[in-house]
């Protein structure tokens, strides 16, 4: 992907000696956010570390003690917890991207479906395993649960469900062929070209899939609230929108 033009972080604070930022990011967010933090460094000399993995994973690892300064969930719920926590600067939560939530297939000659009550997953699997993040514990699987309770399937599908650590994991399942379908968001089905969407969930039949950001309490450095404010910068903007994601205003 091409980087944007540096001028787009001119308006950045300034600030005197190259620090670090540590970032928690959702598992989904790191083709976009790799760039960006690229950016962000080439702009202004401060480096920023990101970690991905699942929200709860980091949620849980932040309200341990971890060290990071901003973070980035995949769903209103975990950094409801960190929040309680008091983990979180006051007055600097947002709510920063949305996405969408999609079958996947191995196959490329796989038939696109009408996701709702008739479709039969189970058939469409034919012995294999449906690919999910953690369905009690990460966004994108509760989300994917949802979706398919929804619709009448979950009970069905439930026994040939194989679940994964966080999202990009159960995409690295349907790109390696381990399993012939997967439920990811529609971001990640566009970072992998091995993958191929054959159907798209009603926005009705799960939660709002939104992206809270918030600086954390351990991140006081000013490099960090330059970080966040470069996430809500046009740049970022238009990676975020090249890689599918909705930037919420």
């Amino acid at each position: 992907m091409r980087l944007l033009p540096l001028i787009a972080f001119a308006t950045l604070p300034a600030i005197a000696a190259a620090e670090d930022v540590t970032l928690f990011a959702a598992a989904s967010l790191k083709t976009a956010l790799d760039p960006i933090a690229a950016q962000f460094q080439a702009a202004t000399g401060h480096r920023a570390a990101i970690s991905y993995a699942g929200s709860n994973t980091l949620a849980q690892q932040i309200m341990n003690g971890a060290p990071a300064d901003i973070f980035i969930s995949a769903s209103p719920q975990w950094m409801d917890e960190v929040e309680k926590a008091g983990q979180i600067a006051p007055g600097t939560r947002s709510d920063l991207l949305g996405n969408r939530l999609v079958l996947v297939a191995h196959d490329a000659a796989a038939a696109r479906v009408e996701l709702g009550p008739e479709t039969d997953l189970t058939a469409m699997l034919d012995g294999g395993k449906l690919a999910m993040a953690l369905v009690d514990s990460v966004p994108a699987g509760q989300y994917g649960k949802a979706a398919l309770t929804s619709l009448g399937l979950w009970d069905v599908v439930a026994p040939h469900v194989a679940q994964a650590d966080n999202v990009r994991a159960a995409l690295a399942l349907v790109s390696s062929g381990e399993a012939p379908l997967g439920i990811v968001y529609a971001t990640d089905a566009a970072a992998d070209p091995a993958v191929h969407v054959i159907g798209s969930f009603p926005e009705t039949s799960h939660d709002t899939i939104v992206y809270p950001a918030a600086r954390l309490a351990h991140g006081t450095d000013p490099a960090d609230a330059a970080f966040l404010a470069a996430l809500d910068a046009p740049a970022a903007d238009e990676l975020f929108r090249a890689q599918g994601f909705v930037v919420l205003d």
